[in-house]
């Protein structure tokens, strides 16, 4: 496979909004999250995205197909409420990366696209001076029905990257999941990285 890897401006970001909108629901459908997808929303949550000052959209392509994506913008382009936690927990959100999505089609992982959506968005955060970069995933039990055989988290795969969990610092955000009726909150830990 011959994949490419690149940051996507504004205007390439809009032309494929719809490919990048059924990218996250395909990706997000799978365990852990079980994200049962709204293609209206997706598109909404992405031009809003790319209205935000210094964010980046990293894209992976096999062609003219893009199979993955990563994006990163600055905490401080946040909304306040969702600011407030990280404010709560002492760190300072002006010098703060937030990395938002990794989606990478399953086909293709493993084989260090990963990596390369993590230098991106480090080398964006660190152009635009942060100090530090965060994300968020979801917290599943290990007896939890849906889970795979076999399945390992990324978290080694993360620290090999030089982050760690936030000691106590998990929030909660809703999503519905396939078989639920309506949204219900996940927990989600909060991982960082100072630069």
């Amino acid at each position: 496979m011959s994949v490419t890897i690149r940051a996507l401006t504004g205007s390439e970001i809009l032309a494929a909004i719809d490919d990048l909108a059924r990218l996250r629901m395909t990706v997000f459908a799978e365990w852990p999250y079980l994200y049962d997808g709204d293609p209206g929303y997706e598109v909404e949550y992405l031009r809003e995205f790319i209205e935000a000052p210094d964010s980046v959209l990293v894209a992976a392509s096999d062609g003219a197909r893009i199979v993955g994506a990563a994006t990163a913008s600055p905490m401080g382009a946040q909304k306040q409420e969702f600011r407030q936690p990280f404010e709560d927990h002492g760190i300072d959100t002006s010098s703060l990366f937030y990395f938002g999505e990794s989606v990478l089609l399953s086909e293709y992982r493993g084989q260090g696209i990963g990596h390369a959506f993590f230098d991106h968005r480090e080398a964006q955060a660190r152009k635009c001076g942060a100090k530090a970069a965060t994300f968020a995933a979801v917290v599943r039990p290990d007896d939890h029905p849906d889970r795979p055989a076999g399945y390992v988290p990324l978290d080694g795969f993360w620290k090999k990257r030089g982050y760690a969990p936030v000691e106590g610092f998990v929030t909660e955000l809703a999503w519905k999941e396939h078989g639920e009726a309506n949204e219900s909150p996940k927990p989600m830990q909060y991982w960082l990285r100072r630069f």
